[in-house]
């Protein structure tokens, strides 16, 4: 309650100074990446150099191998190798080059005139964001269409119309970071251009980017104060240093270093400009002087209601978390992990880890170097407001601690708009292994067991949506994020991190008859119902297996291993209900009409009546609700059940 409180004092007072102040947020808004010039100032042509490139000895760099020449005063050459390439541009994370010997635009370049003298370099490599333009490719299977909707000026390819095949670098299914381009020849590739396209961008730049780095074990006192060092992506054990934010420059103690940066009178302004000036602090004085009574009366009344406002019935007490199986972390912390270590645990990410593959990313198993089984969930951020909202929802999922929720135990960031989410991953795998009997799986899973693993899930996605304000929603349920543990009890993981919280948590979506349907985690709920009676995953979508629930034909898709000729009447009966369930969930649940809660007690009800092993496992799902009053209200008979409205809301 006190933080709330505080909070609010704090962002009343940002409000009122923010008319005589500019916040960080807007300076970050107003500033783009600068590349300030060393402090020698060199230039060559148009050209500025910034650290830590430089002409001349006297001024002052990391390595000599950032040491440029200026031919005719006009044009700066790299030097790397044997090979002098000419430099175009410089960019903040690594320099724009052209290719070797070239003095007026051509169609295309050699195979073997690029990338052979970047084989182990520790300062330059050829960076992902090149895609390249390839010519009188004998196959074309090398080629990615994905990349041909990219704007692709300058001379290269001009006078041809479209590039004979395209590919992207950043692909690695053909270019691996530190090959040559010779590695195309093999495709019978004749010739290559090359653009450098950054991932904010649809549009290249000619030539080819390098990436810049300097080596980790030489890099200690390089960096200035307010600098972090950052990994290359093309360079192993190659970092840089890059200012923090509200600060501009080449990160380094030699260089510019890094200056406090604000927006002044309209304009840019460093260091010292950015402070207020004395006749400023005494207008600042005067205003908190004049405004300070009427802060102090506002946050009188703020505490006096927060103190008076009734809680919501079935809100989560924090303190009561401690005599329940659900609880709250009053200090949430997640583990930093490096994209290196992630690399290692999944053995590069390989194709056979691959647990769940859906648009928005990858979950692979890995195992950690102190041997702890886990699952990376590998994202795909467009921009960085997608990485803003994974970050945001990382923070509040790390904050849950529910028997029937995965673990999530850090994250990392280290590979900019691929996060990686890392999950705890139980013994059992997962549950589409054990429906597919994929990855050599040879125990099936009874009718009870795939029954109880329902009503535990949608027991926990009942307490994500009701027993939080606001209410959070899996948004990417399948049953390759239900994990099991050692009794196969349910762990929920591989959350949709991208997709934002609307009314009921859903998208449209176009179901076989052409009919918009509102998909959300109630609809994911009746596809898993559904897999859990057929077994397979051969149906590319449920419009099969409804089709044959609504034409009295289910015992044709049921599972082969469920027996379901041999089970007795009340089995069957069972099956059909929860197929009539799943049906409910795809065609209903997206309005509203259908709720979590409502599966969740039909679910529960379903598995207390089953006559075998009616005992065993009903304490275990109680466990999975927060207190009893959402308890009770799974427990009540359907006529008598009510939902708050606010949950609907």
């Amino acid at each position: 309650m006190l933080s709330l409180v505080f909070t609010f004092l704090i962002h009343f007072a940002i409000l009122l100074c923010l008319p005589f102040s500019f916040s960080l947020q807007e300076q970050e808004k107003l500033l783009q990446p600068s590349l300030l010039p060393n402090s020698c100032n060199e230039t060559c042509g148009k050209l500025h150099l910034p650290f830590p490139f430089y002409l001349n000895n006297s001024c002052e760099s990391v390595s000599s191998s950032f040491r440029l020449s200026c031919s005719n005063s006009s044009t700066l050459l790299l030097k790397i190798g044997s090979e002098s390439y000419p430099v175009r541009e410089f960019l903040p994370d690594g320099v724009l080059v052209d290719f070797p010997g070239t003095s007026s635009c051509r169609q295309y370049n050699d195979l073997n005139s690029f990338g052979k003298n970047f084989a182990g370099n520790d300062y330059f490599g050829v960076s992902l964001e090149n895609v390249i333009g390839l010519y009188d490719c004998e196959d074309s299977s090398l080629c990615k269409a994905d990349c041909e909707t990219i704007d692709l000026p300058g001379c290269d390819g001009s006078g041809s119309g479209s590039l004979g095949c395209c590919y992207p670098l950043s692909d690695h299914s053909i270019w691996h970071i530190g090959e040559g381009f010779s590695v195309f020849s093999q495709f019978g590739c004749r010739g290559f251009s090359s653009w450098a396209v950054s991932r904010d961008s649809i549009s290249g730049k000619r030539g080819v980017k390098l990436e810049w780095a300097i080596p980790r074990n030489s890099s200690k006192h390089v960096c200035a104060e307010n600098a972090d060092t950052v990994n290359a992506t093309a360079i192993e054990g190659g970092i840089r240093c890059v200012c923090q934010n509200g600060y501009v420059g080449d990160g380094f103690a030699n260089g510019t270093g890094c200056l406090q940066s604000c927006i002044k009178n309209g304009q840019e302004a460093y260091g010292s400009d950015c402070y207020l000036k004395r006749h400023d602090q005494r207008k600042l004085v005067i205003i908190i002087g004049v405004l300070g009574p009427v802060l102090i009366v506002a946050s009188l009344m703020v505490l006096f209601f927060l103190l008076r406002k009734p809680a919501r019935p079935g809100m989560f007490d924090s303190e009561q978390a401690y005599y329940h199986n659900t609880s709250f972390r009053k200090a949430c912390r997640t583990r930093l992990f490096s994209g290196h270590e992630l690399e290692e645990a999944t053995n590069g990410f390989d194709e056979d880890k691959k647990l769940m593959h859906e648009n928005n990313g990858t979950i692979y198993a890995g195992v950690l170097g102190d041997g702890s089984h886990v699952a990376v969930h590998q994202l795909k951020c467009e921009d960085e407001k997608d990485l803003i909202q994974v970050l945001s929802h990382i923070e509040v999922l790390s904050c849950i601690v529910h028997r029937n929720i995965a673990c999530l135990l850090g994250c990392c960031v280290d590979s900019g708009y691929t996060p990686l989410v890392v999950y705890e991953y139980p013994a059992n795998g997962t549950l589409e292994e054990h429906l597919h009997q994929s990855k050599g799986l040879n125990l099936s899973l009874d009718w009870y067991r795939r029954l109880t693993i329902a009503a535990e899930t949608a027991s926990a996605l009942a307490f994500l949506q009701y027993e939080n304000t606001p209410p959070i929603f899996h948004h990417n349920l399948k049953s390759g994020c239900i994990f099991l543990d050692d009794d196969f009890s349910v762990k929920i993981a591989g959350f949709g991190l991208i997709k934002s919280n609307s009314r009921f948590g859903s998208h449209l979506y176009n179901n076989h008859e052409g009919i918009h349907v509102c998909k959300n985690d109630v609809y994911d709920v009746g596809v898993v119902l559904l897999e859990i009676i057929t077994g397979s995953n051969q149906l590319e979508s449920p419009s099969i297996a409804l089709q044959k629930i609504r034409a009295g034909k289910l015992e044709e898709i049921v599972d082969p291993l469920l027996y379901y000729h041999e089970q007795p009447h009340y089995r069957q009966e069972q099956i059909q209900i929860i197929a009539d369930l799943a049906t409910r969930c795809i065609l209903f649940g997206g309005d509203g009409k259908l709720a979590m809660i409502d599966v969740a007690r039909e679910l529960v009800h379903i598995t207390k009546e089953s006559l075998h092993g009616e005992t065993m496992r009903t304490s275990a799902l109680e466990e999975t609700f927060s207190n009893s009053s959402l308890l009770q209200m799974i427990s009540m008979s359907p006529d008598s059940v009510h939902v708050p409205s606010s949950f609907l809301s």
